[in-house]
């Protein structure tokens, strides 16, 4: 299963608008330099992490994006749908049901065996996103960074975060 960029993108610019003091915003700009990124690629995700209800944007000068819930209350799974949509990755076609020795269609009264072990996958995998909290990511990274990484995290944020 491959995952889109934007899923990356989309986890990197929540642990980062994580760090903004309360009620400040980050400009799409920003984020997009932080992470060199194309700034309309990235405003794209944003803009559907919006409408997923985990960014909140603010229009005006002083305008940009924030966290709309708690680092304790997003998921990783919460961004993954939001980016990918609801569909799981693999999605059955019924193959067997074609080519030279298909049978007429009542004969294949169980389920494709190759889809269900591809769906159960498919709830493991969800299910451990489910479970890590964007706070746990951070916390992870925090614990194990380079202190120049952070430092320049903390410098960036500052310098780029908006009343």
């Amino acid at each position: 299963m491959k995952l889109s960029e934007g899923v990356e993108a989309a986890i990197h610019c929540a642990t980062l608008l994580a760090q903004l003091e309360e009620r400040r915003t980050m400009p799409a700009s920003a984020l997009a330099e932080y992470h060199g990124l194309s700034p309309s690629y990235l405003l794209k995700h944003l803009k559907t992490l919006a409408a997923a209800g985990i960014l909140e944007s603010v229009p005006g000068p002083h305008g940009g994006y924030r966290l709309a819930l708690s680092p304790d209350a997003i998921t990783l799974l919460d961004v993954v749908l939001a980016i990918e949509g609801p569909k799981p990755a693999f999605r059955c076609a019924e193959i067997r049901q074609r080519g030279p020795g298909a049978l007429e269609p009542r004969a294949y009264t169980r389920p494709c065996g190759i889809n269900a072990a591809m769906l159960r996958a498919e709830q493991a995998y969800r299910a451990e996103l489910r479970k890590t909290r964007l706070s746990d990511v951070i916390a992870n990274y925090q614990a194990g960074a380079d202190p120049r990484a952070l430092a320049f995290g903390c410098a960036f944020v500052e310098r780029h975060q908006r009343p």
